[in-house]
């Protein structure tokens, strides 16, 4: 037998390597494309919406595209600590006055939720199982393990989530532009004023080093998405120390809007899309009936809690906290408040979600429920 020499074994990948590289700078051309030409014709979100439409309606057709990988949890990462670095002690001693506010409206979001499972069986034939957990409020990985587990049909639970976080990324920014209050556009800062250029900058890895490893802390631990709840606490705690000043530049905030958007477009699947037609159509108008649910909660939460529709309605928004924090942030809102809101939400839903199905299923009547 005759062994190739390593060296013709390792030359012989590197032309598979740069044809993944010349694939991934197409893509991030592309998405990069989509997005200045979402800024010219001002939609909102621009460098995230312009690569979501543009990569959604290609991957709808049937194909498929890379993406950087790590790309989602790095832009995660740097949108976390930006978040973060905002929470000064009076932002934080105002938030936690909405404590009970906050309680009230994941336990507002659990029955809604809940109803939304009731009329998603029938509407589209699946099991009471698929029904629950395609519509609880959770991370898509979560509930479709979550659901395999309790005999129902991951790929269905994976469909509604999918649709949901795409219909509220798509409507949601319109709704907050056209019908909440105005806000100024959010001014991120691209640098320090004050000080050393290679200063500042060194102190930005630094924070980011640390919002990334604070993630890799909380990843094994029951937290759906460590890698924005992790550098939210990171940069909570530089924050709070007041021991050095770290910016985080505007454009890192686009650049991580970009991968956002790609990676959200690329996750439609038209294999998949098509191979559950029923359960499309349902997903689609469940997640009108969850968006319309959370405008309605929003205007009774705006009125208790004094808040802002629009950060209410974000507060209240079915979708990842990703996106909504970024959306708060770049509208001008209050996104301090709006993470803290979904940071609650979680929190709840994550440590009671088999309590309400067993509730659910026994509504039902479902045998199953009793197992957990």
């Amino acid at each position: 037998m005759i062994h190739k020499p390593h060296n013709d074994r390792a030359g012989a990948k590197a032309p598979a390597r740069l044809l993944r590289l010349a694939r991934l700078l197409l893509v991030y051309t592309m998405a990069s494309a989509a997005g200045a030409f979402a800024v010219k014709i001002s939609l909102p979100l621009p460098w995230m919406l312009g690569p979501f439409f543009l990569f959604a309606a290609l991957s709808a057709t049937g194909r498929r595209f890379s993406v950087m990988p790590m790309g989602r949890e790095l832009a995660q990462v740097a949108i976390g600590l930006a978040i973060g670095l905002r929470f000064t002690p009076a932002v934080l001693a105002a938030t936690a006055l909405l404590l009970p506010h906050m309680i009230g409206a994941t336990l507002y979001l659990m029955i809604v939720t809940t109803c939304a499972a009731i009329l998603f069986r029938p509407m589209a034939a699946v099991d009471p199982v698929t029904a629950f957990f395609a519509t609880a409020a959770g991370g898509v990985a979560d509930m479709a393990t979550v659901a395999q587990r309790f005999g129902g049909a991951p790929s269905s639970v994976a469909v509604v989530h999918a649709m949901r976080v795409s219909l509220v990324v798509a409507l949601v920014p319109f709704v907050v532009l056209y019908l909440g209050e105005s806000a100024p556009r959010a001014t991120v800062s691209t640098g320090v004023a004050q000080g050393h250029p290679w200063l500042d900058g060194a102190t930005l890895v630094a924070g980011l080093v640390a919002a990334y490893l604070m993630a890799l802390v909380l990843r094994p631990t029951a937290l759906p998405n460590p890698w924005l709840l992790g550098p939210i606490l990171a940069g909570m705690a530089i924050g709070l120390s007041d021991l050095v000043n770290i910016h985080v530049p505007g454009w890192m905030i686009t650049v991580a809007q970009i991968f956002l958007g790609t990676w959200l477009g690329c996750q439609f699947r038209r294999d998949l899309l098509a191979s559950l037609p029923r359960v499309t159509a349902s997903a689609f108008a469940i997640g009108l009936f969850l968006i319309t649910a959370a405008a309605l909660g929003a205007v009774v939460l705006a009125s208790v809690a004094g808040l802002p529709f629009s950060t209410a309605f974000l507060s209240l928004a079915p979708a990842a906290v990703t996106e909504m924090v970024l959306v708060a942030k770049l509208m001008g809102l209050d996104a301090e408040t709006v993470a803290a809101f979904h940071v609650m939400r979680i929190a709840i839903v994550s440590t009671t979600i088999l309590l309400v199905y067993r509730l659910y299923s026994q509504l039902n009547g479902d045998r199953n429920g009793s197992g957990i």
